[in-house]
């Protein structure tokens, strides 16, 4: 699984923690070069000295500001000559039925989860058109596929994920680029910690603890994807813990 990802240049948003840093130890471990991009800098650098990482490897990155995604993008080309992963991985899950109307993490969740992903893209996307080659890995959601009772605006953001991954696969055919959509189930992370709605909160904390599997589940799927021979094209990997009914 680990064959083609040596020396491989991918560039991670949302990298110090959950998925993101699960994804970046997988990598290192498989030859890869990685830039990882989050808000949280000590984390980040925590991270990179677990993993022998200089401290020009990370940058403190808030996915909501196009020109800080583009200045972890170019510092990655700048370091490696290339960008070959672009990672959009940043994401919050803020639930609450629509009646709260909890309208400041309405926005968040536009913010991050849609407009994170398009900056990313929109960072790393003429760098691989000039390359005519690379990846554009975007992190949707089962609740792109599903929509639940106070999931409607984390689902219809994750929907938009689909649909923008499947418009760019379209869109890239020229340029001999790739996209991925991964959409994972529970997976064990600090994405439920965002959830502050009364009731939401304590249901999504009951639900991880029955069902969560580990986030080395999500990094071997991106493995996966990016190990394919350059004409293999992995466009949706979508998947749950074996017990998980939603």
């Amino acid at each position: 699984m680990t064959q083609g990802i040596d020396n491989k240049v991918v560039v991670i948003t949302g990298g110090s923690s959950g998925l993101g840093a699960e994804t970046a130890r997988h990598l290192v471990q498989a030859g890869a070069k990685v830039m990882l991009g989050a808000r949280r800098l000590d984390r980040l650098h925590a991270l990179a000295e677990e993993l022998g990482l200089g401290t020009e490897s990370i940058m403190q990155t808030d996915v909501t500001d196009h020109a800080q995604v583009q200045a972890l993008v170019d510092r990655a080309v700048d370091m490696h000559g290339r960008i070959d992963v672009m990672l959009n991985n940043a994401g919050v899950m803020q639930l609450s039925p629509l009646e709260m109307q909890r309208i400041e993490e309405w926005d968040q969740t536009i913010d991050v989860n849609i407009k994170g992903v398009l900056y990313g893209i929109a960072a790393a996307l003429p760098h691989m058109q000039t390359q005519k080659s690379g990846q554009i890995i975007n992190v949707s959601s089962v609740a792109g596929h599903v929509v639940s009772v106070g999931g409607v605006v984390y689902s219809a953001s994750k929907f938009a994920v689909r649909a923008i991954s499947e418009g760019l696969r379209k869109e890239v055919k020229p340029y001999n680029i790739r996209s991925t959509i991964l959409s994972p189930g529970a997976v064990d992370t600090e994405l439920p910690a965002s959830t502050k709605a009364e009731g939401m909160a304590q249901a999504m904390q009951a639900f991880y603890e029955r069902n969560a599997i580990p986030a080395s589940s999500f990094a071997r799927c991106v493995l996966f994807a990016i190990s394919q021979p350059e004409e293999v094209d992995i466009n949706e990997i979508l998947f749950r813990p074996t017990h998980q009914e939603f």
